[in-house]
Order: structure tokens, then C-alpha cells, then sequence
């Protein structure tokens, strides 16, 4: 595989993407486990699917339409949640499924064949085009602009949300920048391990990376750096073995942090103490 790297560009494309992929990831995968947004985020995934069949109904690029569906749910569902009372869970029940349910619908309603929608539920970082790398980039940089000007603030609001609302931060605003933050993580990761997957990419580096540390902004750079190797290693499987890529990725992270925990609890009996950063 090394070999073919210097010469096919689908290849470069995919190492590129992996390692974009896991910025985003490491990053905001750490704030989601420590805010516990795990399933708003597994709603925001979802309801990106309807962005990606709209897209290929109107003929635009199906990421601009995941990515405007993605922004939309993210915002909308903190929103209904306060003005009509409703459980958050409801909500995101109801999104994750409209979403699925709309992009089945503009995709039927389309003529001709229908599009290779495998790819965008279940990831493939083999077909990753230079359009989406330009995509990655930018949203990459747009996350990495905004926590890094604002760390204090989040590290205050995720490890005391009373204390940031008596000391006067705009708790309301951060969180619904988080949320959009979350979204665009989400239209960064749809091509390389797929909505369906999203979700334990966006949680197992983190998760192992707590085991090591409880200082935040090692637990995102540790996340990172796990997020690159599980893409590569899944890459390098999905490659060699003619395996699809986000299965691979995710079997090896999953089975990484199994493995890790059984043998630190076998080395060391008892409950896995995680302290929060003081």
C-alpha cells in the first residue's frame, strides 16, 4: 500500500481525509463525552441523510445538502426542546428518523438509477474526492478557530454550566455553537467511516485517551492521534482485504478499547477511576 500511495491519488485522498477526519474527531469527540451528547450527535447524524438525498434530487453535491441539514438540526432541536418542553431524547428520535425517512424520499423520487448511498452510511475513505478533502479543510479550520478562541469558555461551561451562568457567560450561545460544531464534525466524517458509524468514532478515541489523562486539552490531542492511526490501520485493512473502510475502522477501535479495559482491569482489579480535570 505504501507503494501505491505515491501513485494513486484515491489513495492520497483517503490518508488526507483519515487524518482530517481525526482532528475534527479528537477534538470534538472529547467535548461530546463530556457534555454527554452522544445522541445528539447520533441525530444530527442521521437527520444528514436527508441533506445527501436532497442533494442528489436538486443534482448539487450531496455533502452541501448534509451539511445544510446537518446546521439545521442542530439548531432546531435545542430550539424545540425550549419552547415546547418536550424530552431532548423525543426530539432527536424524531429528527434521526425524519432525516432517514426524507432522504429515502428524495432519493425514490429521483429518476434513473438511484446513487451509491453505501458509501455515505457506512463510509467509504477510498472514494473521498478532492472536492471533499476542500470540504474537510475548511470545516476543519472553522472548528479549530473556534475552540481554540474560546477553550476557557468551554472548559467552564463543561465542567460547571451553573458556574459559567453566575460568572455571565453566554452559556446559551456557546451551546448552540456547539451544536453546530457538531454538525459540521458530522459532514466531515459521513465519507470516512458513514452516518451509521459516526457515533464510535466520534466516542472510543476520547474514551481511551481518559483512561491516560484527565487534562482536557490532552484528551483531545491523544484523541487525535488515536483517531489517525485507527483510520490508517482501518484503511490499510479496508485496502489490503477488500474490507469496507468505516466497518474496519470502527471494528479495530472498538476492539482497542475493549481490550484495553480488560487488561487494565485484569492488571488492576477494581472500578477504572476517570477523574474530572481539577
Amino acid at each position: 500500500m505504501l507503494k501505491d500511495l505515491f501513485h494513486y491519488s484515491f489513495l492520497q485522498h483517503a490518508v488526507i481525509s483519515a487524518i482530517l477526519a481525526s482532528i475534527a474527531c479528537g477534538i470534538i469527540g472529547t467535548i461530546i463525552l463530556e457534555k454527554k451528547l452522544i445522541m445528539m450527535s447520533g441525530g444530527i447524524a442521521h437527520t444528514a441523510f436527508g441533506g445527501i438525498g436532497l442533494g442528489y434530487f436538486l443534482g448539487i453535491e450531496p455533502m452541501i445538502g448534509a451539511l445544510f441539514f446537518s446546521i439545521l438540526a442542530a439548531l432546531a432541536i435545542p430550539q424545540i426542546q425550549a419552547k415546547t418542553g418536550t424530552s431532548s431524547e423525543v426530539i432527536m428520535g424524531m429528527f434521526w428518523s425524519l432525516g432517514m425517512a426524507l432522504g429515502i424520499l428524495f432519493i425514490a423520487l429521483m429518476p434513473g438509477y438511484p446513487p451509491d448511498l453505501p458509501s455515505y452510511l457506512f463510509g467509504d475513505i477510498l472514494t473521498v474526492t478532492s472536492f471533499d478533502i476542500r470540504v474537510m479543510v475548511l470545516l476543519n479550520l472553522i472548528i479549530l478557530a473556534i475552540i481554540s478562541s474560546l477553550y476557557q469558555q468551554y472548559k467552564t461551561l463543561l465542567f460547571d454550566e451553573e458556574f459559567a451562568t453566575v460568572i455571565g457567560l453566554p452559556v446559551s450561545l456557546l451551546k448552540n455553537l456547539l451544536f453546530v460544531l457538531i454538525a459540521l464534525t458530522v459532514v466531515i466524517l459521513i465519507r470516512v467511516v458513514g452516518i451509521i458509524l459516526i457515533i464510535a468514532l466520534l466516542t472510543v478515541p476520547p474514551s481511551i485517551a481518559k483512561i491516560f489523562t484527565s487534562n482536557l486539552k490532552k484528551i483531545m490531542l491523544l484523541s487525535s492521534c488515536l483517531g489517525i492511526v485507527f483510520c490508517l490501520l482501518g484503511l490499510w485493512c479496508s485496502y489490503s482485504l477488500q474490507i469496507p473502510s468505516g466497518a474496519a475502522i470502527i471494528i479495530l477501535s472498538v476492539t482497542s478499547y475493549l481490550m484495553l479495559s480488560l487488561f487494565l482491569k485484569i492488571k488492576k482489579p477494581g472500578k477504572i477511576s476517570i477523574s474530572k480535570e481539577s
